[in-house]
């Protein structure tokens, strides 16, 4: 089974088993989570599409790490003016196992 799930203004798509690193979550490592901003699901192989969600199905998932994801550079430079930035951001992540679809 498939669905499109809604979380931290993306989508992702998602099977049973599936991992998946999505924006921070404020839950702890071990927690279940439960989604229920469906967009797209599959029923007996055909596609059900939400008018803008489908209602009546929720995705369950296991939170299993809080982390962050790898830098990401910003370097500013400004030509003959000898100016130069560096700096680095890290995007804070909750990765998660999709247990069910119901």
């Amino acid at each position: 089974m498939l669905a499109v799930i809604k979380t931290g203004g993306k989508q992702y798509k998602v099977r049973k088993g599936d991992f998946i690193s999505v924006e921070k979550l404020p839950y702890e490592v071990g927690k279940s989570v439960e989604f229920d901003e469906i967009l797209m699901t599959e029923v007996n192989g055909k596609a059900v599409l939400g008018n803008p969600l489908v209602s009546g199905v929720k995705v369950k998932a296991n939170v299993i790490a809080q982390k962050r994801r790898g830098t990401v550079f910003i370097f500013k430079k400004s030509h003959r003016k000898n100016y130069r930035r560096k700096n680095g951001h890290r995007q804070p992540v909750t990765v998660l196992q999709i247990e069910e679809i119901k």
